[in-house]
């Protein structure tokens, strides 16, 4: 028999799952800033300071929840090899949009100011994937899903 989370629990649970997804856009965004164009250095840079300051507030906030934050790993599996500029765009883009799921999932279990800042990470998760991309999509957060099959 399987037990179903308390809400805490359930709050607690994703915001460990955003960050071990900001861990990973951390590690990633080393690799785009080595292979990024020279005109979207700067912008990986900003990405990943970003993603090291929203690390750091999930940290505290796993902290708060009574729980220990996960730490990073010592490396992570790329999806694909990282060689040109433009493999250094689609990884960010991918790892944006992997953050901004998580972050989706944490807006739905939290209320009040954790969820107003879950959805602000959303939100900057999706712009920057916007941008790298060139584009945006529907409904971000979600897209990841969409060849998930529901239980």
């Amino acid at each position: 028999m399987t037990s179903i989370p308390s809400p805490a629990g359930r709050v607690l649970e994703a915001a460990q799952a955003a960050l071990a997804a900001e861990h990973a856009a951390a590690y990633g965004y080393g690799v785009i800033g080595a292979r990024a164009a020279a005109g979207r250095a700067a912008e990986a840079r900003e990405a990943h300071g970003g993603h090291l300051a929203r690390r750091d507030a999930l940290a505290r906030t796993v902290r708060e929840l009574g729980g220990s934050p996960r730490a990073a790993e010592a490396a992570y599996t790329l999806p694909f090899a990282v060689r040109t500029p433009a493999d250094a765009e689609r990884l960010a883009a991918g790892i944006e949009d992997r953050v901004a799921g998580a972050y989706s999932d944490l807006v739905r279990a939290a209320e009040g100011r954790l969820r107003r800042e879950a959805a602000d990470a959303l939100s900057a998760a999706a712009v920057r994937a916007a941008r790298w991309r060139g584009g945006g999509v529907a409904f971000p957060g979600l897209t990841e899903r969409a060849d998930t099959p529901r239980s």
